[in-house]
This record gives structure tokens, C-alpha cells and sequence, in this order.
């Protein structure tokens, strides 16, 4: 964590600034804070691995008093559910004593249920490709990322991901220099504005995150349940994809995303299930008039997914005066919703071609070009041979249209088993990019 999220941080209970405890608790390297404790006016909130944990419930009282008893790996295998009996602690100690320690290697330790396999594929699932779509296509309007963006529930960092690759690099260069050398300050009304925050409920996402698939992002551990702990105004994007249905407090949730938007921001909502269609894991689902009456201060617009997707998909492009009614929506499963006051945000966006330096492992983007997992690669003289193999016949079921961009079988004329630059690609470098057969993914992703 750095010294500068306290600027935005807020007790979700009370409302009170935070600041540093000065305890045998506290490891800090100049701004960088490892471990520590936090206190407001009311209660205290433990930092482990860099993520300050924003909730009271008793797994966090337990953090706190490993803490304070000076156990922070107590702490850490405490908030990441890892118990002695089954042996996970001691698999966990190995994997973090590995350099070569890999996204699925954690995964599989971390997470034993089907979300595992969700977030292994998530960079190329369906409903990844169109939020990412939208975000590229909202960003290039820059008023959007100028400020810091905020991706709320964002499980293990994937759209995080997106969201700090869109922000100018020099710009974030110029911030983080600045925030080294002096504290920024008035947060309530949006100058302590940098940066990508990423938030969720649960502490393992957030520290895969942290180690893999954001290690650029603010990471965050609260409950969307309840008010969120930051300031008002302070996020100029607030992303919640996927996750809003499973959320039971969702009028409070509403406010406190518009809270953190502030007057001009923007707030990006990709596939909500709707209550009058059919989805996989629907979760507590709303109507699409429900959905946008939450919202009614913020100025929502709703969006078909099956038309969002298409035309991603078949003419890259986000059109976002293309909005719908509830009624023009019907029973589709899902929609888009994107609310703001700035007008000049729904317009047609032509998203951009090319994946110039993507290749590259550069520190901005700290990731490397690698086969779809969903592959599996089979090494013939020159060439290699990539077959479509989907985890589970339930992932097919929910996610079988990536084959409208995902071939069954191709044939790429290169050495795909080691490392991979697109030089080695060639002419087909673009097409294996853009069809997501080559992906650029995290270092030490799979």
C-alpha cells in the first residue's frame, strides 16, 4: 500500500479520516506500507501484504491480533482462509519462496471451486471482451482516467488490468514522482486523484492481484454491502462488472458508486444480469427498469450486451448512442449500463487497431505474449498446432461464443512452446492477436 491511499480512505462506519498506528506491527520501506494498523475515530483496520482489510467481521479481528502479537504471517494465511489441516499453508510457503511461482500455481491453492476456472480464462471470456471493449472505447475521452478510477468488486485485478494499461503512462509516471516526494491533499474534492483502485471482499483475489494480474493497482479489501471506504468525489471512473446481482444491499450500493463518481463522473456497469432472462449463476437479478432507477441521479443509459458484443465483435466498434429502453430490452439475459451527466460521452467509438509494443515487457505493462490457455498446443517439426479445449462442459455452455473469435483449430507456422515475440509471429502476428488466440498476459500468469 502506498502512504497516498490514505488520502482517499474513509472509516466505512464512521466516516473519519485514517492514519498510521505507530506499533511493533508497522513494516514500512519510505511510502510502501507491508504491514500495519489503521485507526479512525471508531475502531482499526489491519494492512496485510499491502492491502489495508476495511471491515470488522471477526476473520480481521483475528488479523489484528496476529498483528499485534507480531505474527504477520498468522495475519496473512488468516485472511487467505489457509488452514494447517490440509496443507495449503505449507504449499502456499513454497509457492512464495518460487520465482518461477505462477497466477494458476496460486489458484489452485487459493481457490478450490469453479471460480478458479472462471478467472484462468477470464482475459478471454465473452463478457470480458465487450467490458474491455467498453472501457477502451469510454477512455479515449481522457476526461474519464484523469482522475483515478476505481474497479469496484473486481475479483482478481483482470479489468484492473485494463483500466491501468488506459491511463496515460506519462501521466501516471508524473503522479507517482509527486506522490513520492509530498502529500497530497484535499481528497474530498478529487485532487488526490491517481491511479487505479482495485476493490473487492475477498483478501485472496485481491493479494493474486497484487502479486500477478494488477501489481500496478491500489488494492482494497472491503464489503459492497456497506458503504464504501473512500471519499466522496474521489474516482472519476467507478467499473463494477459482473458482480452488482450478487451484491443484496444494491440501493446502497447505487448511492455510494455515484457518491464516489461525484457530479462529472462516470460509472460503468457491463453485463447485469436482468431478471427477465435466462442466466448461468444469476445471483438476486433486477429488472432493467429497476436497474436504471437506481440510478436516476446519475443519468443512466442501458445497453443490449447481444448488440454490444456484435458489434465489438464484427465491426470494433462501441457505439454508445445506441442506448435502449427496459422495454426495447425485453428477455435478453443481460445488459450495459453506463451512466453519466457528461453527454458527450454516447457517441460511436472506433476502437483502436494495432498492438503496438505489446510485446514488449515493459514496466508499464509488465506482461508477455502467450498462448490462450484455452489451447492446447501441440509442437509439429516448425509449426504448432492449437486445439480449442474448453476446462468443463459447463464453461463451454456459458462461454462457448468466444468461438466467434476463438478458431477450433489453427496452425501457426512458428515454435509456440517457448517464449513468444512477434517477430517469431510474422504476418499473423495481428490476426492471432485480435482473434485472442495470442494474448498478452501477466508475467507468471500460466
Amino acid at each position: 500500500m502506498h502512504a497516498s491511499l490514505l488520502d482517499i480512505l474513509r472509516c466505512p462506519f464512521c466516516g473519519t479520516t485514517l492514519s498510521l498506528v505507530e506499533n511493533d506491527a508497522l513494516t514500512r520501506e519510505g511510502t510502501r506500507i507491508d504491514a500495519g494498523v489503521l485507526g479512525c475515530e471508531c475502531c482499526a483496520f489491519p494492512i496485510v501484504a499491502g492491502i489495508p482489510v476495511m471491515m470488522a467481521d471477526e476473520t480481521t479481528q483475528r488479523a489484528l491480533h496476529a498483528l499485534e502479537a507480531g505474527s504477520t504471517e498468522q495475519a496473512l494465511f488468516g485472511l487467505l482462509g489457509l488452514s494447517d489441516e490440509d496443507g495449503r499453508q505449507e504449499r502456499f510457503r513454497a509457492l512464495i519462496g518460487q520465482e518461477t511461482s505462477t497466477y494458476r500455481n496460486a489458484l489452485e491453492i487459493l481457490c478450490s471451486d469453479a471460480e478458479s476456472t472462471y478467472f484462468l480464462y477470464r482475459f478471454t471470456d465473452p463478457t470480458f471482451v465487450t467490458a474491455e471493449a467498453i472501457l477502451t472505447a469510454i477512455c479515449q475521452q481522457r476526461w474519464p482516467v484523469q482522475g483515478r478510477t476505481l474497479d469496484l468488486c473486481g475479483g482478481s485485478g483482470h479489468l484492473t488490468r485494463v483500466l491501468t494499461h488506459l491511463r496515460d503512462p506519462e501521466e501516471v509516471e508524473e503522479v507517482e514522482e509527486v506522490e513520492e516526494v509530498e502529500e497530497v491533499e484535499g481528497a474530498e474534492h478529487g485532487t488526490s486523484n491517481s491511479g487505479t483502485v482495485l476493490a473487492d471482499l475477498y483478501f485472496w483475489k485481491l493479494w493474486l492481484a497484487g502479486r500477478f494480474t494488477s501489481p500496478n493497482s491500489a488494492p482494497v479489501c472491503c464489503d459492497a454491502n456497506h458503504p464504501l471506504p473512500f471519499a466522496r468525489g474521489t474516482f472519476s471512473t467507478v467499473v463494477l462488472a459482473d458482480a452488482f446481482p450478487y451484491v443484496w444491499h444494491k440501493r446502497l450500493l447505487a448511492e455510494e458508486m455515484m457518491r464516489l463518481a461525484g457530479a462529472d463522473g462516470v460509472v460503468v456497469m457491463p453485463h447485469l444480469h436482468s431478471a427477465l432472462g435466462d442466466n448461468f449463476s444469476a445471483g438476486d437479478t433486477l429488472t432493467p427498469t429497476a436497474y436504471q432507477e437506481l440510478f436516476a441521479p446519475h443519468h443512466p443509459r442501458l445497453f443490449s450486451d447481444e448488440r454490444m458484443f456484435e458489434n465489438v465483435i464484427e465491426h470494433r466498434v462501441v457505439d454508445l448512442s445506441l442506448d435502449v429502453s427496459p422495454e426495447q430490452l425485453g428477455t435478453e439475459a443481460a445488459l450495459t449500463l453506463v451512466a453519466s451527466t457528461r453527454t458527450d460521452l454516447f457517441r460511436r467509438f472506433e476502437l483502436p487497431s494495432g498492438h503496438e509494443g505489446t510485446d514488449e515487457s515493459s514496466e508499464v505493462r509488465q506482461g508477455t505474449l502467450t498462448v490462450n490457455p484455452l489451447y492446447q498446443v501441440e509442437l509439429l517439426g516448425e509449426s504448432s498446432i492449437l486445439t480449442l479445449t474448453f476446462p468443463t462442459p459447463e464453461y463451454e455452455a456459458e462461454f462457448g461464443q468466444c468461438r466467434r473469435y476463438l478458431p477450433d483449430r489453427i496452425t501457426v507456422e512458428a515454435d509456440l512452446t517457448g517464449p513468444i515475440s512477434r517477430e517469431k509471429l510474422g504476418p499473423d502476428y495481428e490476426e492471432l492477436r485480435d482473434r485472442r488466440v495470442i494474448i498478452d498476459a501477466p508475467l507468471g500468469y500460466c
